[in-house]
């Protein structure tokens, strides 16, 4: 992969419109499907309308011309490179026996439940939460509980003593923990984290920690990757970390997971046999590594472009959207809308994001608990498309307020 090393793009350009129609995108592809009528501005599941670091393509397509895909296994310098990545970006160091690949981090958290617990146990969420964490619960025959999120000021927290009293009353087994957090964009503290991990430990619970953002996190916030936080944390956690949502690769399916603990190795591996899934998909290997080998600056100027379509998201809403609440992410590139203001019933909100607005956002309803009355949109787009979308917005709500 060497030759990849002479590419050289210092200019990225995230304002050109790629169009995704005809290529099976489910973001742009799948409206009817989905029950959606066609037309509509789609900033709904999160996937990002840029095309990956150039660096990728051409190893992608070094791949594809060498014209042989049978079983493939990591390139021998992919450890390494990964490595060098996590102790650049969050000083974390992990070591290779701790190291174990699943096609998906959602995947990963379902083998975690079916490894660490039994049927009818009790699996911990803090809703609103992704909604894949609660469909791995119930879907397997656990039993969901929820620590609900709480707004303090301008920002979503933990309730810790909610947290605690749900894990003693509940014999919680797992933790699923979403670091940063979607959809409320927040990029936990290094205290609330260790405070999570303290009351886990004390109570025996095992924490799967979902960091697939980690690497979204805006001015003046820092993530904090679990297993650097306090090594007692090591013996109870499942760190699952992912270049799909980093470099937009989401669908080459590949997700890095690290468990430090022997014990809880050997029983996450002992689902993931049964599972009958081994090698992952040929070009999830060559695209992974391109990616955290070279994607670096690419990731750079792609987090100024979202922080400033963040910024314009709010300035818009303050100055022209009357009745939209807009809590600022610290991480991710979701924004969580309040429309509660505005009085909706659920049909008459759907009625105006779709029909009036025509956007395809997500439903805050899908996120669970606390989520009425909230849209998830997908800000990973091209600034004019985001303008449009606002402006198409704005249009609906002041119609409905005449």
């Amino acid at each position: 992969m060497g030759d990849l090393d002479n590419i050289t793009d210092c200019k990225y350009d995230f304002d050109s419109i790629t169009d995704r129609k005809g290529t099976g995108s489910l973001k742009h592809d799948c409206a009817a499907e989905r029950g959606k009528p066609e037309g509509l501005i789609p900033l709904w599941v999160a996937d990002m309308d840029f095309q990956v670091p150039p660096e990728v393509i051409a190893a992608l397509k070094k791949t594809a011309v060498h014209g042989i895909f049978g079983y493939t296994e990591p390139y021998p310098e992919y450890f390494g490179v990964l490595c060098d990545w996590f102790k650049r970006r969050s000083g974390f160091v992990p070591e290779r026996e701790w190291h174990i690949q699943t096609p998906g981090i959602v995947f990963a958290l379902a083998e975690c439940v079916k490894a660490f617990t039994k049927e009818g146990d009790a699996v911990i969420i803090q809703q609103p939460v992704y909604y894949p964490f609660s469909e791995v619960v119930v879907d397997n025959d656990r039993r969901l509980v929820n620590s609900a999120l709480v707004v303090r000021g301008a920002q979503y927290t933990a309730d810790f003593d909610d947290f605690e009293k749900q894990i003693v009353e509940n014999e919680v087994k797992l933790f699923l923990l979403c670091s940063p957090h979607n959809p409320v964009g927040r990029v936990w503290t290094k205290d609330e984290l260790i405070r999570m991990g303290e009351i886990c430990l004390k109570h025996n619970v095992i924490i799967a920690a979902d960091e697939i953002h980690a690497n979204f996190v805006f001015s003046g916030h820092t993530h904090h990757n679990f297993l650097t936080l306090d090594k007692r944390f090591h013996a109870i956690t499942v760190l699952c970390t992912s270049p799909g949502k980093t470099f937009n690769i989401a669908g080459l399916q590949l997700s890095d997971i690290f468990i430090p603990d022997p014990a809880l190795k050997e029983k996450f591996l002992r689902e993931h046999r049964r599972s009958g899934y081994s090698q992952l998909n040929t070009f999830a290997h060559s695209g992974a590594l391109a990616a955290y080998k070279y994607g670096g600056n690419w990731l750079d100027a792609l987090l100024k472009y979202l922080e400033a379509n963040r910024d314009f998201i709010q300035r818009y809403i303050e100055q022209n959207i009357h009745g939209i609440d807009f809590f600022l992410p610290e991480g991710t590139y979701l924004a969580w809308l309040d429309f509660r203001k505005l009085n909706l019933t659920y049909k008459e909100q759907k009625e105006l994001i779709i029909n009036k607005a025509g956007l395809w956002l997500d439903s805050g309803l899908i996120f669970g608990h606390g989520g009425a009355g909230f849209e998830r949109l997908n800000f990973a787009c091209p600034r004019v498309l985001l303008e449009q979308a606002l402006e198409q917005l704005k249009n609906a709500v002041d119609h409905i307020k005449k």
